[in-house]
């Protein structure tokens, strides 16, 4: 028993003991880096000098809290209290010169969003100002105010969404929490939706492969989720929310100081759609009704040699769609869907300091149970996974720290059974790997080099190399270039569920073969002044290409998987611009381009329901007593081609579309009151159901469902937040 706890307690996560930063000085007419500026930790009486780009790393004690004093001659100096948590923070500190009047008064804040520039990698970051511009009561409304991320309904009846990355569909994408897998397996098609954004800290979006450490599965990006932490967060935070459709959800989370060493976070979760609507008036539920809840608790402990956090998540939801009044699969009673989902996985998460500073050992577990079942119509399905996770990293530098290396070693066990209709697929996996990474850094290139063999007990060994590079042109421009290798054993029934939602018959594939693909491309990042503020310009372009896929063929009435070698390609290029043209007002732009083909029969074809063209706007206002926030997003959606359909009068594209979504947040003191519309121009797809009138006939497909399906939406809630007493609150730049 003794043993078993030591090995329970000892899964740990990766520690970073480093911290960086720019120091720029700004004398009232221009903002330039600081060479020579003098950064100290009070407590650990350590400090270094910022070269000559302004820029500084400095290893952090293994006793935090400390005290930053960044000072410079002529300059006014400054100080930043520094905790742990802080190792995943870059510092942008901005001195002022000392002949600047003294009541002036310089406001600092972080970005909502803004792209990570002290990254190799290509990172978003969307924190929980941003998660708030929306109605985001889950994770699949979390992307509204982003246009690197598509969340898009699967078909007509199930209300179920998935998300998109370089016109890639989401099992592409590496989902995680907290560099824990996340939303894999049996959890892909519904587990957007028992994620609160309320519960979330921040959102890192990384485009093309990510690093050897965090698996083999990054094929088009990785999203990793942060939840908000015990330490920092709200003594209690309660987040209500109604709108008008019917649907009413409540979510709290609460930090708890259990001593000096140790705290606790406690996350709940309630939603419940309990109206019945069908405004389109086809005979089918707009929005499917049931009830959900989920829970998490986490504890965390920070030791002077040592960290550890565990916890548990659980969430458990069902949802009842199809025509109105139906509640059964009783074919005389209607055409009925259901979606039952159960879930529940222990996490533990381990640091282990070494005697150098910057020497770690870090060990991540996970255990998970999954369950889901239902049907549409006289269309079963199930799955039941129960899945292993285990990692270990050894982090150190060679001599100095431009010298970095992570080596270490994960074992994955997945067991999986799904059914659908009379198929069947039943496997256990056991996925032992092993990877290393090399980083170099100098004051203006960073490259990393990884490598990672995985072999999979029943599809062979796989090797993945990985490249990333980043070059700081100028103090105002970052190039960022890379390239890599994934890949994924496909779930071909619970990735496709949604296309149970028709009358066609599936043809499965003739084996299970792994996918593997390769991603190359990057980015572009440049700032400059605008309107006399500081504006910036990204230009990214990513390529990913299959050696092997499993595409999804709807072209002849019935839906086929057919294995494809080298056929299969995704061409994605995106531009944003970011600017302030006055004070409090941000406004975001950007247009995306498409490019998705496979083979579909005898000729390369763009794939379906993947718009070629999308152009994005946000805009964002707050008061200047900070008691007001406005925000707009509009988004207009290009054409998409449509998977074939034998009613001749079914459309072969997609139509030109907007979608406008605003939301107006009022502060007093400890409360929040905000009301928000979505679809606000009314767009509603006409027909989104072919044949709605014989469900159970041979044209009957939900699965063509590519704009809103209900018109706009209106909605409103309440937000109270108790913060402990000594909470503070670092406000960056």
């Amino acid at each position: 028993m003794r043993l078993g706890l030591s090995l329970f307690f000892l899964i740990p996560f990766m520690i970073f003991s480093q911290v960086n930063g720019l120091v720029q000085g700004q004398n009232g007419k221009s903002l330039k880096p600081l060479y020579g500026a003098k950064i100290k930790l009070i407590g650990g009486k350590t400090g270094v000098i910022t070269g000559e780009e302004g820029q500084f790393k400095l290893i952090l004690p293994k006793d935090l809290p400390d005290t930053l004093v960044i000072s410079a001659r002529g300059y006014f100096s400054d100080t930043i209290r520094v905790t742990k948590e802080d190792r995943f923070t870059a510092f942008n500190i901005v001195l002022y010169a000392e002949q600047l009047l003294p009541e002036v008064i310089v406001d600092f804040r972080k970005n909502a969003t803004s792209i990570l520039r002290l990254k190799v990698l290509h990172v978003e970051e969307l924190t929980s100002s941003e998660l708030r511009k929306a109605a985001c009561c889950n994770l699949s409304e979390s992307f509204e105010t982003n246009a690197s991320v598509d969340v898009n309904m699967t078909d007509a009846v199930s209300g179920a969404k998935k998300i998109q990355m370089m016109g890639l569909e989401g099992v592409y994408t590496q989902i995680q929490f907290e560099n824990i897998p996340y939303l894999r397996g049996l959890e892909s098609s519904f587990g957007l939706e028992t994620i609160p954004g309320s519960w979330i800290e921040s959102i890192q979006i990384t485009k093309g492969t990510g690093n050897v450490v965090n698996g083999y599965e990054s094929m088009a990006g990785l999203i990793n989720l942060e939840f908000q932490k015990p330490d920092e967060m709200d003594q209690l935070f309660i987040n209500a929310y109604q709108n008008r459709l019917g649907r009413s959800e409540l979510s709290f989370h609460s930090g708890l100081k259990l001593s000096e060493k140790w705290s606790t976070g406690i996350f709940g979760f309630v939603t419940s759609q309990w109206n019945s609507i069908d405004e389109n008036q086809d005979g089918f539920r707009d929005v499917p009704i049931g009830n959900g809840f989920a829970f998490n608790n986490r504890y965390d402990f920070h030791g002077e040699k040592m960290e550890m956090k565990f916890g548990f998540n659980a969430h458990k939801d069902e949802k009842l769609g199809g025509q109105m009044n139906t509640e059964t699969n009783n074919q005389s009673d209607g055409y009925g869907v259901l979606l039952n989902n159960t879930h529940f996985d222990v996490f533990t998460k381990t640091g282990i300091f070494g005697k150098k500073p910057s020497q770690s050992l870090g060990i991540i577990s996970n255990w998970k149970y999954q369950e889901l079942n239902g049907y549409f119509g006289n269309r079963n399905f199930s799955g039941l996974e129960k899945r292993a996770y285990l990692n270990l990293i050894y982090d150190d530098y060679i001599k100095t720290t431009d010298h970095r290396v992570k080596v270490g070693a994960s074992y994955t066990y997945i067991d999986i059974s799904q059914m659908a209709d009379s198929l069947e697929d039943s496997r256990i996996e056991n996925i032992p790997g092993a990877f290393g990474e090399y980083t170099y850094t100098d004051s203006r290139f960073t490259s990393v080099i990884g490598f990672r063999y995985d072999y999979h007990l029943l599809f062979g060994s796989q090797f993945v190399p990985r490249l990333h590079l980043k070059y700081k042109l100028s103090e105002r421009t970052d190039l960022r270039l890379t390239s890599g290798k994934g890949w994924r054993v496909p779930n071909y029934m619970i990735d496709n569920v949604s296309l149970l939602a028709n009358s066609f018959a599936w043809t499965p594939p003739s084996s299970i073969k792994p996918e593997v693909s390769w991603n190359a491309g990057g980015s572009i990042y440049q700032e400059f002044d605008l309107f006399k503020k500081k504006a910036s310009l990204t230009v990214d372009f990513y390529r990913t290409w299959f050696e092997n896929q499993l595409v999804v063929d709807r072209e002849n009435d019935i839906i086929r998987f057919i294995n494809q070698q080298d056929e299969s390609v995704s061409n994605s290029l995106q531009a944003e611009l970011s600017l302030e043209p006055v004070k409090n007002l941000t406004v975001r732009m950007a247009y995306k381009y498409l490019d998705v083909k496979a083979l579909y029969g005898d000729s390369q074809q763009a794939k379906v329901m993947i718009p070629k063209h999308r152009g994005f706007l946000n805009a964002a206002y707050l008061t200047q007593n900070k008691r007001w926030d406005f925000d707009v997003t509009l988004s207009i959606f290009g054409k998409a081609r449509l998977a074939s359909s034998p009613n001749p009068e079914a459309q072969e594209y997609s139509s030109v579309f907007p979608k406008l979504n605003a939301q107006i947040t009022y502060r007093y003191k400890k409360w929040e009151f905000y009301l928000g519309g979505e679809n606000l121009t009314n767009y509603r797809q006409e027909n989104p159901i072919i044949e709605p009138e014989n469900p159970f006939g041979s044209k009957f497909d939900a699965t063509r469902a590519w704009g809103p399906v209900i018109g706009y939406n209106l909605y409103f809630g309440i937000r109270f937040a108790i913060p402990h007493a000594k909470r503070l609150i670092k406000t960056l730049q």
